[in-house]
């Protein structure tokens, strides 16, 4: 009898023991099965879970199992994975998803324990914040993994089970400006066509805690800073003022690097490597005085030429890092151009 495609990668992934050669195996399964045989996939990403050689990959799969799974599936599965101190941390994620609210008295019991590695009591904490919408995680990192033991909010946790586990108003969004919903100028109608394609990035990952991809009213501290420092031009001084962007990154074909949009709250500290050595405290003898560095990707610059600054506007130049000197080129007459190309990258 002929071997099913699906039964010889089945084979192949167990009989694995190259890690990187597991992974393409790994990405291959679900890819080409994910969909129209999701059951039996994640049959096998369970059995290899338990039982597969490749130790490290195990709670690797754990996480593929949570994405691959549907609402209240798999609690013995997940019941089990929370007991095994290699799988515990994602198996978090799938005991909420599988049993959701039923599961609480488990995750605050993972919480509470000692004897488990920080990082897992500081993922259980991390995801009863997520799905009760209470505050836990409130000026913590948006990385579990970087929590330390004193900064979790465990008395907060009891009060919380003592209480009956009631839901919180959840972390409310950064405040934006109306007329990202009604634009009329053509920096407000790319700046709306912006915050659209942020807000479909968010509908794929969020954290409330810690808010990203956002364009937001920035500060008056901020924005006061930033007037003491130059005169920027006035369409992107409106551009930070109104919708300032917070934590935006821009992951595309255009920007294969990923380009980091800065905001009114991080274009002082932007400048440091640049324009400004932050250890010596001086500026960089080699950099442009009127180049203001706005984004960059990758570590490579784009910047306004404040000496260029013409109705309003401003042209973006940017260059390579790493060349050893500057070697600046146009990349857009002005930073509407600019901000037009990121919102249709």
């Amino acid at each position: 009898m002929a071997v099913t495609p699906l039964a010889a990668l089945h084979r192949k992934l167990f009989d694995e023991t190259s890690g990187v050669k597991f992974a393409v195996l790994k990405d291959r399964l679900i890819k080409k099965f994910g969909e129209t045989d999701r059951v039996a996939v994640l049959d096998i990403l369970m059995a290899y879970a338990r039982d597969g050689q490749l130790l490290h990959w195990r709670s690797s799969l754990v996480n593929e199992i949570v994405k691959l799974m549907e609402p209240q599936e798999l609690p013995d599965f997940f019941n089990w994975a929370v007991t095994m101190p290699d799988l515990a941390y994602w198996g978090i994620d799938g005991l909420l998803k599988s049993r959701g609210k039923d599961a609480y008295d488990s995750v605050v019991a993972l919480a509470m324990s000692s004897d488990l590695r920080l990082d897992v009591r500081a993922k259980a904490v991390k995801s009863l914040a997520m799905l009760s919408r209470q505050p836990f995680d409130a000026g913590l990192s948006p990385d579990p993994g970087h929590w330390k033991a004193d900064s979790l909010p465990l008395g907060d946790v009891l009060a919380w089970q003592r209480a009956g586990y009631p839901d919180g108003a959840g972390h409310a969004p950064p405040a934006t400006h109306a007329s990202l919903e009604a634009p009329e100028t053509v920096l407000e109608k790319a700046a709306a066509r912006l915050a659209k394609k942020l807000a479909a990035k968010r509908k794929k990952k969020h954290d409330p805690a810690r808010p990203s991809n956002w364009l937001v009213i920035a500060s008056p501290a901020d924005l006061a800073a930033i007037d003491a420092r130059w005169t920027l031009p006035s369409h992107y001084r409106d551009f930070l003022a109104r919708f300032s962007p917070l934590r935006v990154y821009i992951d595309s074909q255009r920007y294969f690097q990923g380009l980091h949009l800065y905001g009114a709250s991080e274009l002082l500290k932007a400048q440091h490597g640049y324009s400004y050595n932050p250890v010596d405290q001086e500026a960089i003898a080699n950099w442009p005085a009127h180049y203001v560095v706005i984004a960059d990707a990758g570590a490579d610059p784009y910047c306004l030429d404040l000496s260029a600054i013409a109705g309003g506007d401003a042209p973006v130049y940017t260059a390579e890092h790493g060349r050893g000197a500057w070697e600046f080129a146009r990349h857009a007459d002005s930073f509407a151009d600019f901000l037009k190309e990121v919102a249709q990258a």
